[in-house]
């Protein structure tokens, strides 16, 4: 397995809103780690090393093993809150990681091979749908990205979760339908090639009601 990112804490007294903010002014940061069955442990981190970790990116889909005075444990950034003004971190939740467990988290899609994309050299416009998908994950092989291959795709063509790999044991959250990360479409306003009919566009009320119909399968949760 690889080398889990550390993170250092230490144990603070559970408190209210007056001990959050006395842990602030000491340049530290209130955090929870709860689940896995057991208590959850207030803990402060330090601001400066959390800012860190956070700007390096991919935060709240990351297993990190966290150090509280001593005591190693496995946890998934759950939720982060950010004071909207100032930018710094405010407070994390973190979830513990039992062995064998599995998460949910949002990873991000990144699109290959544009450059061979038939759809995409003929003109095409990628219109990306989703940038990242819900996925049921085992906690210690969590995906850094999916890889979407765009090379066998032309212009009028969906690109469904099917046409994803997904790594072993990973599975998305939404399993009723064969969802939509992304489209290829034409590109805006061509002009019809010499000799073919421009399409006839239907009345602006009835192409309206039609996307529509066809977005409402694809709302998220």
């Amino acid at each position: 397995a690889m080398a889990m990112e550390q993170i250092e804490a230490t144990a603070r007294p559970r408190a209210g809103k007056g001990a959050a903010r006395a842990v602030r002014r000491e340049g530290k940061v209130p955090a929870v780690i709860y689940g896995d069955k057991k208590p959850p442990e207030t803990i402060a981190l330090d601001a400066n090393e959390l800012k860190k970790i956070y700007q390096s990116g991919g935060f709240l889909s990351t297993v990190y093993e966290i150090t509280v005075d001593g005591a190693k444990q496995r946890v998934l950034p759950r939720d982060l809150q950010l004071d909207p003004v100032k930018d710094y971190i405010v407070h994390v939740d973190f979830l513990r990681i039992g062995r064998g467990a599995s998460v949910t988290v949002e990873v991000a899609v990144e699109f290959i091979n544009d450059e061979t994309c038939p759809g995409l050299k003929r003109g095409g416009v990628l219109n990306i749908v989703r940038h990242a998908v819900e996925l049921q994950c085992p906690a210690d092989a969590i995906p850094d990205h999916l890889i979407v291959d765009l090379a066998s795709f032309d212009i009028g063509d969906s690109i469904n979760i099917s046409a994803v790999t997904l790594p072993a044991n990973v599975t998305p959250t939404i399993t009723d339908r064969d969802f939509t990360i992304a489209t290829i479409a034409g590109a805006m306003a061509e002009e019809p090639a010499e000799g073919e009919e421009a399409e006839v566009e239907a009345p602006a009320g009835e192409a309206e009601a039609a996307a529509d119909g066809e977005e409402g399968g694809e709302t998220e949760e």
